[in-house]
């Protein structure tokens, strides 16, 4: 399909003739798993990010009425969790048989963009956007976890755990050094469980060990867990949490060591806890 000179692939035709009510199309994020497909629009000078669910993006192999379900739901999210650091929702509404949420647009670059750069160019070609912020100074580096943990440190305070937080939350903008997070469609309200077993939501290298586990407590110390995890990837050898591919000092090396800690009651016990011995250590 093909709206205002973009061009891109669905599964099959899709009516979007409501969107253009929303402004010019700019660009597409077409390639996500998640049933969402999303579009930069311009109107009046002013950009915005438009979130709809309801179409069959290319690589979505389930319902699009799970995915409409899905971001429906996540609105609340995005008004109990308001944050500077968060991208900010200005809108949303159900369209025909799809679901659209409107966001402020971010000059930001996403830190897994696997429709790019796919593994294992998103490690190794210069111009992945993951490639280039591993390869800033640390103390750029360590400004942005600082974005990721103050957040999330927030979040929790409010009863929520991180369902389904990656690098691909993670909006960098590398002309300003600012991060920004995305996509929280899959928090959820403590107390919460695993209801899905081993395919419960998340990237691998960043899901903690209870999130495989059908029935596993998901809580404050799986929170510890994701921030540990995070770090690891943006400081360290990802899934690999040995010292040797760690580019901070060891003081920090071992805060995060702990957060990753395979037994839940070894870890830090809430975000609020690792982000002072964070702090501590880094200070």
């Amino acid at each position: 399909m093909t709206l205002d000179s973009v061009s891109f692939q669905l599964q099959e035709h899709h009516d979007f003739d409501w969107l253009r009510a929303q402004g010019q199309v700019f660009c597409v994020f077409d390639q996500q798993d998640s049933g969402n497909i999303c579009f930069g629009v311009i109107k009046g000078g002013q950009r915005r990010f438009v979130k709809y669910a309801g179409a069959m993006p290319v690589d979505f192999s389930g319902n699009p009425k799970d995915a409409v379900q899905r971001l429906s739901q996540a609105i609340p999210l995005y008004t109990a969790l308001e944050h500077d650091h968060l991208i900010k929702l200005i809108d949303h509404f159900q369209v025909n048989s799809g679901y659209v949420a409107i966001f402020e647009w971010f000059e930001g670059e996403c830190l897994h963009s696997h429709w790019s750069y796919p593994p294992p160019a998103k490690y190794e070609h210069p111009d992945s956007p993951f490639y280039r912020f591993r390869h800033l100074p640390l103390e750029q580096r360590l400004d942005s976890l600082d974005v990721i943990f103050s957040f999330h440190e927030s979040m929790e305070a409010q009863g929520y755990v991180a369902v389904d937080f990656y690098d691909g939350s993670i909006l960098y903008d590398f002309a300003n050094h600012r991060t920004k997070i995305c996509d929280i469609d899959f928090y959820r309200k403590a107390p919460t469980y695993n209801d899905m077993g081993e395919n419960f939501w998340g990237a691998r290298r960043s899901k903690a060990p209870e999130e495989f586990i059908l029935g596993a407590p998901i809580d404050s110390k799986t929170n510890v867990y994701t921030m540990g995890a995070i770090a690891f990837g943006l400081l360290g050898g990802e899934m690999d949490h040995s010292i040797t591919k760690w580019d901070a000092d060891k003081s920090l090396y071992e805060v995060a060591f702990h957060a990753v800690c395979e037994d839940r009651e070894q870890r830090y016990h809430t975000v609020k806890a690792f982000k002072e011995a964070w702090d501590s250590a880094r200070g």
